[in-house]
Order: structure tokens, then C-alpha cells, then sequence
């Protein structure tokens, strides 16, 4: 199966009912993304007339990991997406577990990012510049360092707030993709919700910094959704564990407790590799 072709640039606000087109919608194969580590293969779905672009990742196309059960990346991408739903951010594109050609996988709509859109950089100099927030020193070769940076973009602030939430341990330059609407989208989530502290992401540029009020009432409707019989428990209960639930709960409470954003514990690689 060969990788698709470039597709066009197209609107990629979610339509409403974007989240039914994926669940219900008939599924065509049309090529596979071969940078993927995992089995992602590029579709179309289409039902009732409509169609639209997508990614499937079925569960049989998952690689083993040593930190997560088998067999479990495509739930966990949905409940990233639940999530996401629920703070009212809208960060990550409707995702829906569903039977396809491969068996149960994960539906996630396309998304076609803006490629003159800039959030990250490598720069000379040991500070960054007005507008930018320094991740660390990198290797450029010869000998010669430069600095990581990532925008002072509200839009990443938040996404830095999810991820802490959901504990994504994989939080990429290559997951990041802004739109020529103005919109910015993270994907990859198969590993998240860990019960065990995992974040390593690029966006430490807030780390130990004062959480915006915005963020701080998010995290307060989360703390009420995720309450025994609350509906965000409800909607994640299918899709992770007790366990999970449980230690999303607590990391939610922790950076209220806080007030801040977290920073790096030390105990695990803080940057994923490659960071793009």
C-alpha cells in the first residue's frame, strides 16, 4: 500500500456532526502514512452524502510497548479526545473507536495543517527573543548548540495544560498542527493516561509558571466531570482503566493545588526523541 498523494488544503473546522460521520460513515482505504510508527492508514469516510478525510489506526497495527498493556493506543487516543471535549478547547480532531477493514481501530479527521505556521525554532543565543519560550539546548552538530524554542502562542499554553492532564508522553513538534484558520490541533495520543508520571513534551516553556485564569476554571470543570458518575468518568470509563481515571483525577487536583504548570520531575526524559 503505498503512502497517499499531498492532499489539498480544505476547512478543517469540525463539522458538528463530524464525531457521526467517522462512527457511522463507510470506510475506504487509500493509502498508508509511512512515518507512522503504528499502522495509520489514510481514508475516506462517507455517509448519507457526505465524506470526508481521515486517519484509521486499527488496534492489530500496534507496535508492543514495554510501559502500556497491549493493544490499547487506539482507546487512548479517544479518551485524549474526550477530554479535550470536555474543557471546551476543541484541541484535538473528533476521534471515534470504530470497526474498519483492519478490525476495531481509532477514526480521527484529517487535518491539514499550515505549513508557513512556525511554533518551534532552533536559535543562537542563551535567552529567547519577545514571544518566544526556551525548551533546552540541542545538538546542531560540530560541536555547536542552539536553543529550542516553542511560541508564546495561548493556543500551545493550553495544549501544554492537556497534556498535563492526560499525561502524554509524547508530545512532538510533528504532533502540532496549526491551521490556515487559525486553529491548532495536537495528534498522536496512544500514550497517555498513564498511571505513572510519563509527560515529556516540548512545550516547557510555562513550566512552574502561574496557570492562567482560564486554565484554573477548565481544570475546575474537569474536576466536576470526572467525579464518581460524573459524564467525562462516563465517557472514559469504556476506554481506560479504573486506574487511569483515578490518576487523571489526581493529576487534575495537583495542578489546581499547584496553581502552575508543571515542570519536569526528573524521574523520565523530559523532551521525547526524536523531538520532531
Amino acid at each position: 500500500m503505498s503512502a497517499p498523494e499531498r492532499i489539498p488544503p480544505r476547512s478543517v473546522t469540525p463539522p458538528p456532526d463530524a464525531a457521526e460521520l467517522l462512527a457511522r460513515g463507510e470506510l475506504t482505504v487509500r493509502g498508508r502514512i509511512r512515518e507512522a510508527s503504528n499502522a495509520a492508514l489514510y481514508c475516506t469516510v462517507s455517509h448519507d452524502g457526505r465524506e470526508a478525510a481521515c486517519i484509521y489506526k486499527p488496534v492489530a497495527g500496534e507496535r508492543p510497548l514495554w510501559d502500556f498493556p497491549d493493544g490499547t493506543l487506539a482507546q487512548r487516543e479517544v479518551a485524549a479526545y474526550e477530554v479535550s471535549e470536555a474543557t471546551g478547547w476543541g484541541l484535538v480532531p473528533p476521534t471515534v473507536l470504530r470497526d474498519g477493514p483492519y478490525g476495531e481501530g481509532m477514526c480521527q479527521l484529517w487535518v491539514e495543517a499550515a505549513p508557513e505556521a512556525e511554533l518551534l525554532a532552533l536559535v543562537d543565543g542563551e535567552e529567547p527573543e519577545p514571544g518566544w519560550k526556551a525548551i533546552g539546548f540541542a545538538e546542531v552538530g560540530e560541536g555547536r548548540t542552539a536553543l529550542l524554542v516553542h511560541a508564546d502562542d495561548e493556543r500551545l499554553r493550553r495544549l501544554a495544560v492537556l497534556d498535563a492532564v492526560v499525561n502524554n508522553a509524547d508530545r512532538k513538534g510533528g504532533h502540532l498542527l496549526p491551521t490556515g484558520e487559525g486553529r491548532l490541533y495536537g495528534i498522536d495520543h496512544g500514550v497517555t493516561f498513564n498511571v505513572e508520571n510519563k509527560l515529556r513534551t516540548l512545550l516547557w516553556g510555562w513550566a512552574g509558571e502561574p496557570l492562567t485564569r482560564e486554565a484554573v476554571d477548565v481544570l475546575e470543570r474537569l474536576r466536576k466531570d470526572l467525579a464518581e458518575g460524573g459524564p467525562l468518568t462516563a465517557r472514559l470509563q469504556p476506554l481506560i482503566t479504573g486506574a487511569e481515571i483515578d490518576a487523571t483525577r489526581a493529576r487534575v487536583a495537583a495542578l489546581l493545588a499547584s496553581g502552575k504548570h508543571p515542570e519536569p520531575s526528573g524521574e523520565w526524559p523530559a523532551i521525547p526523541w526524536p523531538p520532531v
